[in-house]
């Protein structure tokens, strides 16, 4: 089965080469970068790889265009050069590209699988009491309020079934970050589509500084109500309906 997994950057220097070669370690894979214009040099470094690898791509954006743009470009890009599947993956080793073959063979009879840090087996490294707290609760009020049966609804850690993505129109997604991890899931779950969530360690990031800011985290919280109401049938391409 024809795979990619994307990876969005910015300011990932000290990440991605590790990264990319710990990935090719495990399993022979496409992957694409999308770089949102990161002034350390990023693209560079993968420019560099590129030189060992013929399966790295590298999409270079004029400026920081945010993480759920970043997402759906690469979606576009699976779809269009034929994908059987396409995974979500930090740059950062939060996640952790060991659980890459679980998410493919579970892929197999699913339309998304979810890297879920809350159920039986997963969980999280090196985070304050405080950050595990808001993360939890964050996810206990989304799922709640949307009546999700997803019990990590925020991760990003997922694969997808690029065919079930083709059913999607993908221009109606408007939101960003965490708002649009509960979005995404959101839409499938409605539109009955199959979720799957397998266990995974989530680690803190081992070299830069987080993206992630209060901001963003409640921004997404006040976004739920707005899912909780909106038509998840609309995102649904008409000649599929």
């Amino acid at each position: 089965m024809k795979t990619l997994i994307i990876i969005p950057t910015y300011n990932e220097s000290e990440n991605i080469r590790p990264l990319i070669e710990e990935i090719k370690s495990i399993i022979d894979i496409d992957i694409l970068i999308i770089d949102d214009n990161s002034p350390d040099g990023t693209a560079s470094i993968v420019k560099e790889i590129q030189k060992k690898y013929s399966n790295i791509f590298l999409i270079q954006r004029k400026g920081k265009l945010g993480l759920a743009s970043a997402y759906i470009e690469g979606f576009k890009y699976a779809i269009d050069k034929e994908y059987d599947f396409v995974f979500e993956m930090d740059a950062d080793f939060s996640h952790n590209p060991k659980y890459i073959p679980l998410f493919i063979e579970n892929i197999k009879d699913s339309d998304l699988v979810i890297g879920s840090r809350y159920i039986k087996g997963g969980g999280v490294l090196n985070w304050s009491k405080k950050r595990l707290f808001i993360s939890k609760g964050g996810n206990i009020y989304a799922k709640t309020i949307l009546g999700l049966p997803i019990k990590d609804v925020t991760g990003g850690f997922k694969c997808f079934r690029v065919s079930t993505l083709k059913k999607i129109n993908l221009e109606l997604i408007k939101s960003e970050g965490y708002s649009f991890q509960i979005e995404i899931n959101y839409i499938f779950y409605k539109n009955g589509f199959r979720i799957k969530e397998v266990p995974i360690i989530f680690e803190e990031r081992r070299e830069g500084a987080s993206k992630m800011s209060k901001k963003i985290f409640f921004e997404a919280m006040i976004q739920v109500w707005h899912f909780r109401f909106m038509n998840c049938k609309k995102f649904l391409k008409s000649d599929i309906l």
